[in-house]
């Protein structure tokens, strides 16, 4: 891996080793790329481990909600929740308030599932080997990054 000196940038502001964006898209690559291993005998894909993380921490969320707390759009959302209701994991149902809100909830073997999972962030921690100090200073990065990305492209709006 090549470090990005600050004449790099100075020099060549399109030096590849210089892009956030390719810091942060091979990251996320690899990074989920180590999940896999983990999430296998679970059964699931990343994407779906992220949704049922929420549900686990909210119980039941609407498609819209769901695919928020995702940073996803619900059109995406939406066959990654029927993929989960195939597997047995989730049910979807109209909302009885309005019928146009289509609601998401665990079944019975989505909510068991979740004690399977349990030990996924610590042995996720073990394999990086970081402490959750270093991890949360990341994570606070990351998310002023998206927020800048958001406020951005709100103004483009």
């Amino acid at each position: 891996m090549h470090t990005v000196t600050p004449d790099a940038v100075e020099t060549d502001p399109l030096a590849v080793e210089a892009q956030l964006c390719l810091a942060v898209s091979a990251a996320s690559r690899a990074l989920v790329g180590r999940y896999r291993p983990l999430l296998a005998p679970l059964g699931l894909t990343h994407p779906q481990y992220l949704a049922m993380l929420a549900l686990w921490q909210h119980g039941e969320l609407s498609l819209k909600e769901l695919a928020s707390l995702l940073e996803l759009e619900p059109a995406t959302a939406s066959p990654l929740v029927k993929r989960l209701e195939a597997l047995g994991l989730v049910s979807r149902r109209r909302g009885s308030a309005d019928e146009r809100v289509l609601v998401i909830a665990l079944t019975e073997r989505g909510r068991a599932m979740r004690q399977d999972a349990v030990g996924i962030p610590s042995a996720m921690l073990a394999d990086l080997q970081m402490t959750r100090a270093t991890l949360d200073e990341i994570r606070a990065g990351v998310d002023l990054l998206l927020a800048a990305v958001k406020r951005a492209t709100a103004d483009d709006a």
